[in-house]
């Protein structure tokens, strides 16, 4: 699924006994509306700059009805962050099932990293380690999220062929550091693009790891 059009599903339909079809009820449709708009809010105008009330009006919603879908606005955040988070955990692992060994498997992990976040657009604003700091509850709570999606990553690691005394943590942190720093300076109009990107960073690491 696209991150930036993670939302935007048609209202499923139903065929009744008279071979007519009705709407399902479309609770789920609004959910996922409010979740899109949400994100779409909170990515440009940062959560505290953010109200209920801008969600609600967002999605044509008395400030109230939002409630009957999300108790908070922490837990509506939760919802998108772990949305974009399990996408790209998806992802990712779909590459990686492409790789022949573990440094090619590392390659195919990076380009879909790459690809995930220059595709979620601003919502790489939601994502990032900085993004609720000051709500220490919140804050844990996404990062649980990250960390699973970390885990993708620390596997791969461990099972690359290093020269004995390499730092694996520091390897793995130098190479997502690279890559979480594309889409401050990337540009889709012209330099190159997002695979071959991700290909030299892996490179790059691996001639260091192997010298």
């Amino acid at each position: 699924m696209d991150i930036r059009d993670m939302t935007t599903h048609q209202a499923d339909k139903a065929t009744t006994a008279s071979g007519k079809k009705t709407a399902k009820p479309r609770r789920k449709n609004k959910r996922e509306q409010v979740l899109k708009s949400a994100a779409e809010l909170i990515a440009r105008q940062g959560f505290d700059g953010t109200s209920m009330r801008d969600i609600a009006s967002s999605v044509d919603m008395l400030p109230g009805s939002l409630y009957y879908h999300f108790p908070s606005k922490e837990d509506m955040l939760l919802a998108i962050h772990e949305r974009v988070v399990n996408d790209m955990i998806a992802g990712v692992e779909r590459a990686i099932a492409k790789g022949d060994d573990p440094w090619d498997r590392l390659e195919h992990a990076a380009i879909a990293h790459l690809k995930g976040l220059l595709g979620t657009g601003n919502l790489v604003t939601i994502i990032s380690p900085n993004f609720a700091e000051g709500r220490e509850e919140l804050n844990q709570s996404l990062k649980d999220h990250r960390r699973a999606y970390e885990k993708v990553f620390r596997d791969l690691f461990e099972d690359l062929d290093l020269a004995p005394g390499t730092d694996r943590v520091l390897l793995r942190l130098q190479l997502l550091g690279a890559l979480n720093w594309v889409p401050v300076w990337y540009n889709p109009k012209g330099g190159k693009p997002p695979g071959k990107i991700a290909k030299a960073f892996v490179r790059s690491i691996r001639q260091d790891a192997e010298n």
